[in-house]
Order: C-alpha cells, then structure tokens, then sequence
C-alpha cells in the first residue's frame, strides 16, 4: 500500500544540496533555493505520468511484495529551469537480516499516439501533446527542459531467498539546474511477505516476430541474415525478454522452419531449425508449453474460407510455399506425409505432451465450415496433435482442446465457454485490436492498471491462458508512431496493439505495460495459491476488482489495499 500523505511540500522531498564543478571551484546550491524550483516526487507505478503533469499526490515510496517478484518504484521528475546531464542512482536495500537485488533504473520515454482508438472507453487517458508514456530507456534525456516532467523508473528484483522484512534504501537524483549541480535524495521501503513465486501457472503467450525488417532494428538497422549466428544470437535476445516477463508459450512455425527436399513425388522433412529454436526458448527458460504456428489463413478477405500452405520443391530444391484448399490434391499429398512426420518427430523430442497446434486464425461464422475441413483432415493424419485457436465462432466442437475466444466472445458466451471447461477443454482469451470501449486491454490510451487487471478476469473467470499476437512487430519507427493502419481496409491498430517492447541494440527493452503485465501474472499466482486455502475470500477479493468483463474498480490505492490483503493472507 502506498499511503497518502496529508500535504505536499517540496521541501520535504529535497536533501540539501553540495556541487561539485568542473575543475577546482565549488558551488552550493542553498536548500532554501529547491522548494518550488525542483520536484522529485513519488508517484504509484501504476500511474501514467505525462510530459505535461505538474501535480503529484505524494504517495509513499513503498512496496509489498513476495519473494521471487518484483518492487517497482515511479518518481516524477519536473522544474522550473533547464535540467541537464541528470540521473538516478540507488543504494542497497536491506533489511536487519538481509538484501535485495541491486536496482534497476530506466527513464520512461514518450510515443506518439496519431490515431484514436474508434471506441474509447469512459476512462480514457488523453494527452494534450499526443505523446504518452510507454518505453523505458536505460539513459535519461541529456536535457530536461523547464515545465516537463520526466519519469524514473526503479525496479529491484527481489531473490527467492530473501529474508521476509522490511528492507530500506535510497533513490539519489544528482544533476544541474540551470548550471548549478545538486543531489537530492528520497528513502524507498520495500516489504517482502513469506509466500515464493518461481513458475506460475498462468498460460502465457505474445506473438513474436523473427522477419529480417524487425530484427534489423535490433541490429542497429543493419540486415540480419535468416539462421546465420546473429539470427540466433537476438532470437535468444527476445526469448530471455520474454521469460524475465514470465512469458511460457511460445509460437513457433514448423512450417516455416522446416526445410524440404522432394523424390519421385516423396517429401523429405529436417526439422532441425525448429529443434534449434525450441532449444533457445527452453534454454532461456520460456517454454511450458510448445504453440506450433499456423498452418493455414484467409483466402484473401476476412470473409473467405481457409486454405494451407503448401511447400513446392523445384528441381534446384527452391522451396515457394503456395495456398490451396485442403481437399485439393497437392495440399493432401503433402499433409498426408508432413502430419504423420511431424506426430513421430514430437514424439521423439519428448514434445507431444507440450506441444499445440494453430490451424488458421480466427475462424468467424462466415468460414468456420472450411475450418472445420482442415481440423478433421488434421484430425484423421494426426490424431494425438492438440490443437489450439483463436476463435469467434462456439461451432467447433469436438475439433479444439485450446479454445482462445476473444475477451467480448468470452464474455458474451460465457455460459458455453463455462460449459466447454467442464467437459475437459482448455478455455483461455485473448485480446488484440479489439474488444475496445470499456474491456481491459494493453491500449496505451488506457489506464494502466487495466493491463495488469487482465489476469484479474482470467482468475475471475477460471481461464487459465491469455493470448496475444503484439510482441514485437514494430514499424520503422515505434519510437515514433505507436498506431498502425491496414491500408486495404482502414481498420486502426492503436496504440499498444502492435508491441509492447522496444528494440534495441542486441536486445528490446520494457515498456510500463510489461511490467504491469507481468505483475499481474504474478497477482493470478497469488490469487490462485489464496483460492486452495481460502477459497471464498480469494473470489470475493477478485469479484471486488473485476466486478465483470467491463465494469472494473480502477482505483489504484484500493487496488493496493486489495493485494496487501492477499500477500497478508498468504502469509498466515
């Protein structure tokens, strides 16, 4: 719980000031000079703070945590004169019998959102600039210009290990103001509760992107040659990201990844790519389970029935994949082969358990009939093979042990999704361009806590996996420009749809977003561990959060309340 306090002073947030300039000479900055000419304030880390924001409530720099999760720290960073060449430092938090891990500060950067979302709901944030905060950069801007607010962000890992108690440190901002140095300080406090989080249990999945323009940004525009070592080297770069953010799904394609050869009208399969990259995501640690990458799409419009992919070998042994529908000849003569290879292949890795198939995306009304003759020709080749689908459509019964309906499909048929986990499927949702209105999602335009509160809904709902498609598919510039437009149809991809990292140099950095996410997987474990001892009290305290699929008490110091009260249940 962050409390609040009764009154803001700026001189209760500012230590007193001693300079040290360049080359022999001193100068002091009085403290009497910092009221009112500097604030470095605490904010909650679930709240969103714009370039523009001038009024910080003085919530207290505390966190409650468990061990193994991490405290998060926000403070807002604003002035009346030119800030330059300024940055955060953190000491050691520690505790009479212990202490955390070293601090990590990162400075949160600013995007344009030019597109609104078509149906914004009544909590809509705005932003009088049109940039909002979402990234968050390992260095602060070299120049902080008067009247503009700079967020830091500190998040300190806490160690499974670690002692429960009250741990103690200090966030230290030096800098110039106007070409006078200074230092000022704020004590943080971070409280770590008994309970231990290691894996969670919460399905997990964002859609990544390995195409050549993606990873080029990640390789400081330079191009990156498919499976060469630097290839490799920033797939493993994604993989560690996104099990440090407790990510445990990931999509891979085995039909892309598979290399083909063809004799006398007989396919030849070497998975070793896909082996070689299931290893990575293994060996970083994001892999529970396996989601094998569609096979087949949309003939051309969203209307249109489902056709698959097809390889066609030349006798140069090019390989061009080409679309045909599934009773056509050439595409039975290769899944006929390609199904029963791949079931074996599983089966030899010690993948079937973990391993789950995607047809072909989204199936709606208007083509389930096309889908359903794919999942059956995939069912008599396969008939072990899981399989998986984000749907808007109930009339695939029987063909899915992974139903992934959207967020406003789950909600709206409930009752047969409730229904269909009774009978033993799996029933998880996902969220992307749409619901909009008033459902939670990663939008930036929204309220953060709406992000995390995701996995709210899915304890509330007993789904036990979240999906989503948006991990890294960038623009050229998604620094930039955070919205997407699909120019053969106009529909709008807001902001926060697309990704929820940025890239970098060998690596992508977090965003806000992600942090909140991955604090709400960890609030899911939470409120699944309290459900085994105490049931009612853990549905009441998530029903008091998720009063439905769109009604949500946003309210961050109650929410704070709200999880305090299960880290302290837990720990009777």
């Amino acid at each position: 719980m962050r409390r609040q306090r009764s009154h803001l002073t700026a001189g209760t947030l500012l230590t007193t000031a001693v300079v040290l300039l360049a080359g022999c000479s001193q100068v002091r900055v009085r403290t009497e000079d910092l009221p009112g000419r500097l604030v470095f304030e605490a904010v909650d880390p679930l709240e969103k703070i714009f370039r523009e924001t001038a009024f910080f409530p003085g919530a207290e720099p505390e966190a409650d945590v468990v061990r193994g999760e991490h405290a998060s720290f926000q403070f807002a960073l604003r002035s009346t004169g030119i800030l330059r060449g300024f940055k955060a430092e953190a000491t050691e938090f520690r505790s009479d019998n212990g202490r955390l891990e070293p601090a990590r500060i990162g400075y949160v950067g600013y995007v344009r959102m030019g597109r609104t979302t078509a149906e914004s709901g009544r909590d809509r944030l705005y932003s009088p600039s049109g940039f909002y905060p979402d990234p968050i950069l390992p260095a602060p801007p070299a120049e902080l210009p008067p009247l503009t607010t700079q967020p830091v962000w500190v998040s300190i890992p806490v160690p499974k290990e670690a002692p429960p108690g009250l741990y103690k440190g200090t966030i230290a901002l030096t800098g110039t103001l106007d070409g006078r140095s200074f230092r000022t300080s704020r004590e943080c406090a971070v409280r770590v509760y008994p309970p231990v989080i290691e894996k969670t249990r919460l399905w997990v999945t964002n859609w990544f992107s390995t195409e050549a323009d993606r990873l080029s940004l990640m390789n400081g525009g330079r191009p990156v040659e498919p499976y060469s070592e630097r290839y490799w080297e920033l797939l493993r770069a994604l993989a560690r990201a996104m099990a440090d953010y407790r990510q445990n799904v990931a999509l891979i394609p085995p039909l892309e990844l598979t290399a083909y050869t063809m004799d006398n009208g007989r396919y030849g399969f070497d998975f070793a790519r896909f082996d070689k990259t299931v290893g990575i995501f293994i060996e970083e640690g994001v892999i529970g389970r396996i989601e094998g990458g569609h096979i087949g799409g949309r003939e051309s419009t969203w209307l249109t029935p489902f056709v698959v992919s097809v390889p066609e070998v030349s006798g140069a042994g090019a390989v061009e994949f080409r679309r045909y529908p599934i009773s056509d000849e050439r595409a039975v003569r290769f899944y006929s082969q390609f199904l029963p290879a791949w079931v074996a292949h599983l089966a030899e890795k010690g993948w079937t358990d973990i391993y789950m198939q995607h047809l072909a995306d989204e199936p709606i009304q208007e083509n389930f009939t096309s889908y359903v003759e794919i999942a059956r020709f995939v069912r008599q080749y396969a008939p072990g093979l899981k399989i998986i689908e984000a749907c808007h459509t109930r009339n695939l019964a029987d063909l899915l042990d992974v139903w992934v309906p959207q967020l406003n499909f789950f909600d709206t048929d409930n009752a047969f999704y409730a229904e269909t986990a009774a009978k033993g499927d799996e029933v998880w949702f996902y969220t992307c361009v749409f619901p909009q209105g008033e459902y939670a999602n990663r939008f930036i335009e929204q309220p953060l806590i709406k992000t995390r509160l995701l996995h709210w809904i899915n304890f509330r709902y007993a789904s036990p996996g979240y999906l989503h498609w948006g991990f890294n598919w960038w623009t050229d510039d998604p620094f930039n420009e955070t919205t997407r437009i699909q120019t053969e149809s106009g529909l709008v991809l807001p902001a926060g749809d697309s990704w929820i990292v940025y890239p970098a140099q060998g690596r992508v950095l977090s965003s806000i977003r992600l942090e909140a996410m991955r604090d709400g997987i960890v609030d899911h474990e939470l409120l699944c561990r309290l459900a085994e001892k105490r049931p009612d009290e853990a549905k009441e305290l998530a029903r008091q959060v998720v009063y439905g699929f769109t009604q949500y008490d946003i309210n961050v110091p109650a929410f704070r309340e709200k999880r305090k009260t299960i880290l302290k249940l837990l720990g009777e």
